[in-house]
């Protein structure tokens, strides 16, 4: 006599789960590929990531809801449903951090180790060409202590060196860092000051901020004052005091190594 295996069905919304994942992977990966690359305009490959988030949040939906399914009417899938879900986190990974930052962090774009007097960007031919005409303005005194009380590491260089020296090892560490220098102005002449114009850009994306270094002589050596602001968006998510963070370790190092 012969037994009749019936088998549970599928979970449909597992077994589109991994194929929605996966195609909000691939839409990431080609967006941030043609804002890395300058092949296409932010606004349009902004579109083109939020797109792929947007995916990618449907395809952890639908793992959910088979989830569901899968423990209430027995049906098969479950591997679907993980695959699903695994992917989508691959691609959602990254904007989650990104979030908490924006939820932990001031709204701030413009940040400087001088709140009081920050180093002004240069409104030279050169300067202004690399930033698109662009000069940011300054912080207000609400974004000034918003950037006191969350950036409390934040704070000038002093460097027991002649400011001649302070600006080659400054100009040396944004070289390092793999900042494009667009203008040095060594110290001297009238005032003495010395400023180096550079942008530097975000490791995945290569979008453009801008920096402006300032170098000033002191009685005890030389004081280093660094200013860097986004060009884009209402909240940089600590990347600019993070990449000052960075030029201060490094000139730090730098200036040791001279001594």
């Amino acid at each position: 006599m012969r037994h009749l295996i019936i088998e549970e069905p599928y979970s449909r919304p597992a077994k589109w789960s991994p194929a929605v994942a996966w195609f909000a992977l691939a839409v990431t990966a080609m967006a941030a590929a043609l804002i890395r690359f300058g092949w296409i305009d932010y606004p349009s490959g902004f579109a083109a990531l939020g797109a792929g988030i947007l995916a990618a949040l449907v395809a952890v939906g639908l793992s959910l809801v088979a989830f569901v399914r899968i423990w209430q009417e027995g049906r098969r899938g479950l591997s679907y449903a993980i695959r699903g879900l695994v992917v989508a986190g691959l691609v959602l990974a990254y904007p989650a951090w990104m979030a908490v930052k924006a939820a932990t962090l001031p709204p701030i774009t413009d940040i400087s180790t001088d709140t009081e007097n920050p180093p002004p960007f240069s409104r030279s031919r050169a300067a202004l060409q690399a930033r698109g005409g662009r000069i940011p303005p300054d912080p207000s005194p609400e974004v000034r202590e918003a950037q006191r009380s969350a950036y409390i590491r934040i704070a000038p260089l002093t460097l027991d060196l002649a400011p001649d020296q302070a600006f080659e090892v400054a100009r040396k560490a944004a070289e390092r860092l793999g900042w494009q220098i667009v203008e040095a102005v060594p110290p001297g002449g009238r005032v003495g000051t010395g400023r180096i114009e550079a942008v530097a850009r975000s490791l995945v994306l290569r979008l453009p901020d801008d920096v402006t270094v300032r170098i000033r002589p002191r009685a005890d050596g030389t004081r280093i004052d660094i200013r860097s602001a986004s060009r884009m968006g209402a909240h940089d998510l600590g990347a600019n005091a993070a990449r000052i963070r960075t030029f201060l370790d490094e000139a730090s190092n730098l200036a040791l190594a001279v001594d």
